[in-house]
């Protein structure tokens, strides 16, 4: 029989991987000549670079850039084996743990370092990007990154801009005629989970701003900064990038790469199963196993055990989908009209949130095991 293992990270305990190999253990325990693909899942979001790194066999690498408030700091990423793709989280430069989320924050909060780190992968040979564009600190329009890549954004004197999304403000012309020429035969893969446009009730400073430390006056003046970024993009170039679908993710860094780069908007998840082959070996599968942390209400939006049943069923429409998760919580039955037909917690019993993420590799062992027993009584 044939078997396949499409997970997602145990946050704090084990990569998507790491879920993947110890099913796979607990499963030839009891059936030991099952053909197991074990294939690791993300959403786009934490432990995507993890994922993918295992299934390009990539290299890290590390380089130096700024952090949202200017600081020097590491970021990481990943080439893949053949140096032509690189995946990047824009949160290891200009995510929100490198900021205090102060309202001062996030007015001048920028993305230059996501820049850097594309730059540094250009340096490096990269033609083709796959960027997760959550958890980001920053509510500039994803200027900052585009100065780093070589645009300019000018006052009304001819003055180069500030950083972040208050001076856009200012904002009276943009000059991409020192545009790293390199991108031009670029790709961008954007794993993008949200919808919301760039300004508006439901764009990047309303919906996310007071995450980031934004009161309601900066919220309104950052709406005000990025409508000004939208409204000279579109009468300089004739692109829209206030109300497509995802522009006002990450603070607006969506709009930044479809109104100035060869960028594509994607689901987090439908990237991953792309790079891993995952569809192809969900055609013949006798049974699907996915996963994450938690199972709760949330997970049938958008979340990747759902993702996964969902494919599952388009490829192989009788294929049983079984979960297996850190924790069952309120909601979780939401899931079985989603496409996932059972739901198992991995834990052994009362115990602390930290024995349990200790001791996570062999629980998932254990109930895979059980799962597999169950499976040989048919």
């Amino acid at each position: 029989m044939k078997i396949v293992i499409a997970s997602d990270s145990y946050k704090g305990s084990l990569s998507s991987l790491e879920v993947g190999r110890a099913c796979r253990e607990g499963i030839l325990r009891a059936l030991p000549h099952a053909d197991i693909a074990v294939k690791p899942m993300a959403d786009g979001g934490e432990g995507t670079v993890t994922a993918l790194a295992d299934v390009m066999e990539g290299t890290w690498v590390k380089t130096t850039v700024h952090n949202p408030s200017g600081r020097l700091v590491d970021a990481s990423y990943v080439v893949s084996a053949d140096r032509k793709t690189a995946v990047i989280e824009m949160a290891e430069a200009s995510g929100i743990q490198h900021s205090r989320c102060r309202p001062e924050d996030v007015l001048h909060a920028s993305t230059f370092g996501t820049g850097e780190v594309i730059l540094d992968a250009l340096d490096r040979g990269v033609r083709s990007f796959i960027i997760g564009i959550g958890g980001s600190a920053t509510n500039d329009a994803g200027t900052g990154m585009l100065k780093a890549l070589g645009a300019e954004f000018l006052n009304a004197e001819g003055g180069t801009l500030a950083e972040g999304g208050a001076a856009l403000q200012q904002l009276a012309a943009i000059n991409v005629d020192h545009l790293d020429p390199r991108l031009a035969g670029c790709t961008f893969r954007i794993a993008c989970d949200v919808d919301n446009p760039l300004t508006g009730s439901h764009g990047a400073s309303a919906v996310y701003g007071p995450q980031k430390g934004a009161g309601e006056h900066e919220t309104d003046l950052l709406d005000r900064a990025l409508k000004q970024f939208a409204d000279i993009t579109a009468e300089a170039f004739n692109v829209d990038i206030d109300t497509p679908p995802g522009a006002g993710a990450a603070g607006g860094l969506g709009a930044a790469f479809l109104g100035f780069l060869p960028a594509a908007l994607e689901k987090g998840a439908e990237i991953v199963a792309d790079v891993t082959g995952l569809a192809e070996d969900l055609k013949d599968a006798d049974l699907v196993i996915t996963g994450e942390g938690g199972i709760n209400h949330q997970t049938v939006h958008g979340k990747t055990p759902v993702y996964v049943a969902s494919l599952a069923k388009r490829m192989n429409e009788n294929v049983p989908v079984l979960a297996l998760c850190g924790s069952i919580e309120p909601g979780y039955e939401t899931v079985f009209d989603a496409g996932i037909d059972a739901v198992f917690s991995i834990a052994d019993g009362p115990a602390r949130l930290e024995e349990l993420q200790e001791h996570a590799a062999r629980n998932v062992t254990r109930t895979a095991e059980n799962i597999a027993r169950l499976w040989n009584c048919r």
